[in-house]
C-alpha cells in the first residue's frame, strides 16, 4: 500500500516591500514527485530557476506539534520530560537533510526517537546534474528515501521543501514545526564548486551566508529558546604554525590578557562563508541571547551508519570526483578501478579525519547537551589527523590484502596551500561529552575498497582527476569538463 504524503503549494505575492505566502492548493499523492528545469546556458542562471521553483513549493508529512525544551537530554533518549512527568518527542529541523551529513544524522536521530523534520531546497542533486557528476552509490529520490523508512521503521520524517534564503518559506517551516533545536547542514559545501567561477563563488557566498542570516532571524523570531548546531569546518582555521585550540585562544600582548576567537586563515571562498557565518552566530547570541553550537568538522569519510545500511533506497551519497569528492573515498575508488592514486602536490598537507559514524554521534551528542541562552561553543569534531600521503599509504597498504595493485602519483596542486607544515589541532570537547570514535582501522578500509569495488561499474574516471584551479578562477561561467 502506498502511503500518502501531503504537498502544500505557496505563492508569493508581492505588494511594495512586503511579500505574503498564500496556499493555491492541497492534495494528497502516493507517487514520487518530480521537478524538471529548463537548461540555460548560465549554471548561476539554473541555479536561481531551481532556487526560485523551490521557493513556492513546501512539502509536509505530517502535522507538527508544539514542544518546550525543558531539561537536558541524555544521548539516544530523543525526549525531554513535560512538566507532568510524560515523556514527549524532541524535536529537531535538519537543514540540509538531503545531503551526505545530513541524511545520516536524519535517520540516526529518527531512530533515537527524535521527531525529525528535513528542511531542503534539494540543489545539490542539481549540482551534480550541472557538472556531469554522480555518486559512486545510487541515490534513491528524497520522497522515496522518507517512504523506506516509514517502512522500515514507522517512524515519520517530515520534509519541507523549499529554500533557506527565502524567509517566507523558512519563517512558514518553522512556525509549523516549532523545532526545540536546529541542525543547520544547509549550505555549499565544497571548497572547489566555490572555486570554479565567479558566478559559483558568488553563489556559495550568498547562499550560505544568507541562509545563516536566515534561520538566525528565524529563531529570534519563532522560537528563541531554539539551539542551533551548526556545521562549521576546520578549514576556518587554515594552518597556523602553532596548535589550534577549540574555537577561542587565551593570549597576553603587551602585558594585558584576554581570551579571543582563534584567528582564521580561510583557504577558498567556501571557506570563508564558513567564517562569516561564525562571526554572524557569534554575534547574535551576544546580542540576542540565542543558544549555538558550532561544530567544525575535518573531513568526512565512509558510506555506512547503522541506518544507511538498512535498504538499498537509504544508501547514503558517495562522492569521488574531483569538485565534490574527498581525499580517503576518491582513493578507494581510484584503486579499486587501478587508477593511480592522486596526490595533490608534496601531499603533506594534514587535516583531521572523522567516521561519517562518529559525525552523526557528534550531532547527538551536541543536541543533548545544548548551549546556554546567549552562549557560542565551538567544538572541533574530528577523531584522527592525517596526511595526504599517510592516506594513499594506508589505502595501498589496504588495496595489497585485497589483491589490488595500487599506485600513487603526484599531480599539481590545484590549490593555493601549504603542502608540508605543522599541524596539531585539539579536539577533547566532543570527547568529554561522551564520543565513542570509531578510528580508521584496516577493517574499516577494507569495507571502503570492497564497497567502491562493488560499484565499481559506476565510476567515471573522467571525474577522477582534479579540474579546478584556484589560480584560474575566471570571471565567465564555466562547465567543468565531463
Amino acid at each position: 500500500m502506498a502511503h500518502l504524503l501531503s504537498v502544500s503549494c505557496f505563492s508569493n505575492i508581492s505588494s511594495g516591500s512586503r511579500s505574503y505566502s498564500k496556499p493555491l492548493n492541497q492534495w494528497s499523492i502516493s507517487s514520487h514527485a518530480s521537478v524538471s528545469l529548463p537548461i540555460s546556458s548560465s549554471p548561476f542562471k539554473k541555479l536561481a530557476l531551481w532556487a526560485n521553483r523551490s521557493k513556492r513549493c513546501s512539502t509536509i508529512y505530517a502535522a507538527a506539534v508544539s514542544v518546550g525544551q525543558e531539561a537536558r537530554v541524555q544521548p539516544g533518549s530523543g525526549s525531554d520530560q513535560a512538566s507532568d512527568g510524560a515523556s514527549v518527542p524532541k524535536k529537531v529541523m535538519v537543514i540540509g537533510g538531503d545531503g551526505y551529513c545530513g541524511w545520516a544524522t536524519s535517520l540516526h536521530l529518527s531512530n533515537k526517537n527524535y521527531e525529525v523534520a528535513i528542511v531542503d531546497s534539494l540543489v545539490r542533486r542539481l549540482f551534480d546534474h550541472q557538472l556531469g557528476l554522480d555518486s559512486l552509490t545510487p541515490i534513491s529520490s528524497i520522497h522515496n528515501r522518507i517512504r523506506r523508512w516509514k517502512s522500515l521503521t514507522g517512524k515519520d520524517i517530515q520534509l519541507y521543501v523549499g529554500d533557506i534564503c527565502d524567509f517566507e518559506f523558512l519563517s512558514e517551516a518553522f512556525k509549523s514545526f516549532e523545532p526545540d533545536a536546529v541542525v543547520h547542514f544547509g549550505e555549499q559545501r565544497s571548497a572547489p564548486y566555490s572555486m570554479i567561477d565567479r558566478s559559483r563563488a558568488v553563489f556559495t557566498q550568498h547562499n550560505n551566508v544568507i541562509g545563516t542570516l536566515n534561520v538566525l532571524f528565524a529563531i529570534k523570531e519563532f522560537g528563541e529558546d531554539c539551539h542551533l548546531v551548526k556545521l562549521g569546518t576546520m578549514g576556518e582555521y587554515g594552518t597556523p604554525n602553532i596548535d589550534i585550540e577549540e574555537g577561542y585562544i587565551t593570549i597576553t600582548h603587551n602585558g594585558r590578557t584576554d581570551t579571543l576567537p582563534y584567528p582564521k586563515q580561510a583557504s577558498s571562498f567556501y571557506h570563508l562563508s564558513k567564517v562569516h557565518d561564525s562571526h554572524n552566530i557569534a554575534f547574535t547570541c551576544k546580542a540576542w541571547g540565542i543558544r549555538a553550537t558550532d561544530l567544525n568538522q575535518g573531513v568526512v569519510y565512509g558510506v555506512r551508519t547503522d541506518e544507511t545500511a538498512m535498504h538499498e533506497e537509504l544508501y547514503n551519497r558517495l562522492d569521488y570526483d574531483g569538485v565534490f569528492g574527498t581525499a580517503l573515498n576518491r582513493f578507494c575508488v581510484q584503486a579499486a578501478i587501478g587508477h593511480p592514486l592522486t596526490v595533490y602536490g608534496k601531499g603533506g598537507q594534514t587535516r583531521g579525519y572523522l567516521d561519517i559514524r562518529d559525525t552523526v554521534q557528534c550531532v547527538e551528542l551536541a543536541i543533548a547537551n545544548p548551549a546556554q541562552r546567549g552562549e557560542f561553543r565551538v567544538f572541533n569534531q574530528f577523531t584522527e589527523q592525517f596526511s595526504v600521503n599517510e592516506l594513499a599509504a594506508l589505502v595501498t597498504k589496504a588495496g595489497a590484502k585485497l589483491g589490488l595493485e595500487v599506485q600513487t602519483i603526484s599531480v599539481p596542486n590545484p590549490r593555493v596551500e601549504a603542502e608540508e607544515h605543522y599541524y596539531n589541532a585539539k579536539h577533547t570537547k566532543l570527547v568529554e561529552l561522551g564520543l565513542k570514535p570509531h578510528l580508521l582501522s584496516d577493517s574499516l578500509l577494507d569495507s571502503l575498497l570492497n564497497f567502491a569495488v562493488q560499484y565499481k561499474d559506476r565510476i567515471d574516471s573522467k571525474q577522477i582527476m582534479p579540474s579546478v584551479s584556484w589560480r584560474k578562477i575566471g570571471v565567465k561561467p564555466k562547465t567543468v569538463a565531463a
